[in-house]
């Protein structure tokens, strides 16, 4: 009982926030990164540059799009993901006239399962001290 009500401690701790951040912000660079390889991948910038499909991730032109996502702690244990180019949403969800292209919430989707995993490994090393 002594032991189990000590771990139950640990999970409230500073060092389980520490640890979980890190694994967080982890977890956020990976969604980050994903995000980003998919609007680079097969596309053409420049003069030959052509859109990408409707249902694909935009294809890369300028890198404005690419160099505008960010993934920042937002907290001790809290991070974000985000993509500030001015066009961002229109092409993650699309508008009347144009079809989505969602790049943010199919890297999100990849990355859940290494995330998870991440927050879980962190939690682990904690409580078994």
């Amino acid at each position: 009982m002594k032991s189990h009500k000590a771990r139950l401690r640990q999970l409230r701790s500073p060092a389980m926030k520490r640890e979980v951040g890190k694994a967080v912000v982890a977890a956020a660079d990976l969604i980050k990164v994903d995000a980003q390889v998919s609007i680079s991948e097969g596309s053409v910038s420049g003069r030959n540059h052509t859109p990408s499909a409707p249902g694909s991730a935009p294809n890369y032109d300028t890198g404005h799009l690419s160099d505008n996502i960010t993934a920042r702690r937002t907290g001790l244990d809290t991070a974000e993901v985000s993509s500030n180019a001015q066009y961002s949403a229109p092409l993650e969800f699309g508008t009347s006239k144009m079809a989505a292209r969602p790049f943010m919430q199919p890297a999100a989707e990849k990355n859940r399962k290494k995330a998870t995993a991440l927050v879980v490994e962190a939690v682990k090393r904690v409580t078994k001290g």
